[in-house]
């Protein structure tokens, strides 16, 4: 075993085979059990709860305990849960039923785990979209999923006023934190339903609706890009996502074990606080963290933007345990000039994925903050967030890897012809167990391409060595990950296909320190046209979210280098930006 700074010479005390088979145990809080699952036998963790509404009732018992902090507004267990079923009930008067679509599109907000929650205890289907979309982009996932309420806050309502005509299944919208009065004959004030969030303890305590749910019902659809321009949208289960409540604790009790130590007792006083960086409506926010939160009993501290000072601030005050999200944010944090001049003694872990990290960047978590373990995971949408956790020592010693699979979970590498392969051996990664959603909304084929006999291919070049460590050494499908977010070349390519003087094009990643890698274009302009950077990266910009706008265009008179297939060879346009990274 390769030597690491900073371990001790005797770890780890247990191998992971034998962590894992210690804390799966019969009659260990980690036991596994076995369900049949869309036609396949699949491990699951016997105590997580069945549905989201054990979630929520789990939280609720919390009952005064601070939930969500927003600046200066604090909402208790109690009252969002308050908050949530009157909203449930609103909905349920409009005619809200189960498997319903009902879309959230708002940033972070108290509101956003409200809305949630109303529409999860309907037994209809909670459907993020991201936040940052234009309003075209909005519009076609309200078309998509077929959402016959979407509950917004006011940005998001100016972004889609003159989209709300081109969605003729919507029949509600509820509006959050709109000053205006509401034009729209579709749109109310959400505050005239619920009140603000220090109105919400004075709700009635309201009543659960009588629904029935089962584990295997639909509960999200969360929205990833796809390979032809249009996102594809998740379909996921109760089951997929109330086990994300196991995995975080799971992680840090291997931990322990790892390093030879008892577990520790659990303090029922004690409270976990997150610095929530990332947005709700990606899986990381809303299955990774708002969900075993709540389940927990943890305080969720809302952040508008990250901003550095801001967010150190925010540590501080709320005490906070975690923070993290994406490299770039722990990169923001430790690298920080004005850093020592706040208590982040605290922060117990510093986690994120969602984009490649440098590995040393665990070393200077662990200089700036050394009461901070590093943790880092691979997962995606359809694997309904992180697959594989990689906390404390396991990270350091394996600063490249992105962790082992999760008990409950199967990982494989196999090759062109769906071989598998054997450990050390490079592939394509394919990932099952019982987070790996249903498949994609309305979209058979994709869903079909995707998801083979309980797998899902991930589309991600990888391997993994004998212990079980998963190393991501590329990907198969042409997208690149910009802190964090999905950004697919050829939706870019086609936006700028659209100039009336971009006669060929190719989007390529710059690598970036923080955010693990930027979008970058080169095109081919028309003879003797003349169009300036700034006016294509503006063109773009009037077509798609801001972070999937190209930070350097590059124009050239001559075509794009080919290979016979009419493939464009992007790796020979990588070196143009070679002084960017």
């Amino acid at each position: 075993m390769p030597d690491a700074p900073g371990l001790p010479p005797d770890w780890p005390a247990l191998s992971l085979a034998q962590a894992h088979a210690r804390l799966t145990a019969p009659g260990s809080p980690f036991e596994m059990d076995e369900r049949d699952i869309r036609g396949q036998r699949l491990r699951v963790w016997k105590n997580a709860p069945p549905t989201l509404r054990e979630v929520f009732l789990a939280g609720r018992a919390f009952g005064p305990r601070a939930f969500l902090v927003y600046d200066d507004e604090r909402a208790s267990y109690e009252g969002f849960s308050r908050a949530a079923l009157a909203l449930a009930g609103h909905l349920a008067a409009h005619g809200v039923r189960k498997g319903d679509r009902v879309a959230i599109a708002m940033r972070n907000l108290p509101e956003w785990p409200v809305a949630f929650f109303a529409t999860i205890l309907l037994g209809a289907v909670a459907t993020p979209l991201n936040a940052w979309w234009t309003g075209p982009e909005l519009e076609y996932g309200l078309r998509d999923c077929g959402a016959s309420v979407a509950i917004v806050d006011s940005e998001r309502f100016e972004r889609l006023s003159e989209h709300l005509h081109a969605c003729p299944d919507l029949t509600l919208v509820l509006a959050s934190r709109h000053d205006d009065e509401m034009a729209h004959p579709l749109a109310t004030r959400l505050e005239d339903v619920i009140g603000a969030p220090k109105d919400w303890l004075s709700l009635p305590e309201g009543r659960l609706p009588d629904v029935a749910l089962d584990p295997e019902d639909n509960a999200t659809i969360l929205y990833t890009s796809g390979t032809t321009g249009h996102p594809k949208g998740a379909l996921g289960t109760h089951r997929n996502a109330a086990m994300n409540v196991m995995n975080g604790v799971f992680s840090v009790a291997r931990s322990f074990l790892r390093r030879g130590e008892p577990l520790p007792t659990p303090d029922p006083n004690a409270q976990k606080a997150t610095l929530l960086s990332i947005p709700f409506f990606h899986t990381t926010g809303c299955n990774a963290v708002l969900i075993p939160a709540m389940a927990q009993g943890a305080k969720i501290v809302l952040t508008h933007r990250f901003e550095p000072v801001k967010a150190m601030q925010l540590i501080e005050r709320e005490r906070c345990t975690t923070c993290g999200g994406v490299p770039a944010i722990a990169w923001a944090i430790v690298e920080h000039p004005e850093r020592h001049k706040y208590d982040l003694s605290s922060l117990e872990a510093v986690a994120y994925g969602g984009a490649p990290a440098a590995a040393d960047l665990v070393k200077r978590i662990g200089e700036e903050l050394p009461k901070s373990a590093p943790a880092i995971g691979w997962g995606m949408t359809e694997t309904s967030s992180t697959f594989t956790h990689h906390f404390a020592e396991d990270y350091v010693f394996r600063p490249e890897s992105s962790g082992p699979a999760l008990p409950v979970c199967d990982m494989k590498i196999v090759d062109d012809k769906g071989a598998t392969l054997p450990p050390g051996a490079t592939g394509e990664l394919w990932a099952r167990g019982p987070n790996i959603v249903a498949g994609y909304w309305n979209k058979p084929q994709a869903s079909a391409e995707t998801f083979v006999d309980g797998w899902v291919k991930t589309g991600d070049i990888a391997k993994i060595d004998e212990e079980g460590f998963l190393f991501v050494l590329d990907r198969k499908k042409d997208m690149l990950i910009r802190g964090g977010e999905n950004i697919y070349c050829i939706e870019v390519e086609n936006a700028l296909f659209e100039h009336p003087d971009i006669i060929d094009a190719a989007v390529v990643g710059i690598p970036h320190r923080t955010l693990g890698e930027e979008p970058g274009a080169v095109v081919t302009l028309k003879p003797g046209a003349r169009v300036s950077e700034q006016e294509m990266r503006a063109f773009v910009a009037e077509r798609l979210a801001a972070f999937k706008v190209p930070v350097r265009i590059v124009a050239r008179d001559d075509m794009l280098p080919r290979n016979p297939n009419g493939k464009i060879l992007k790796n020979q346009l990588k070196p143009l930006f070679a002084g960017d990274a």
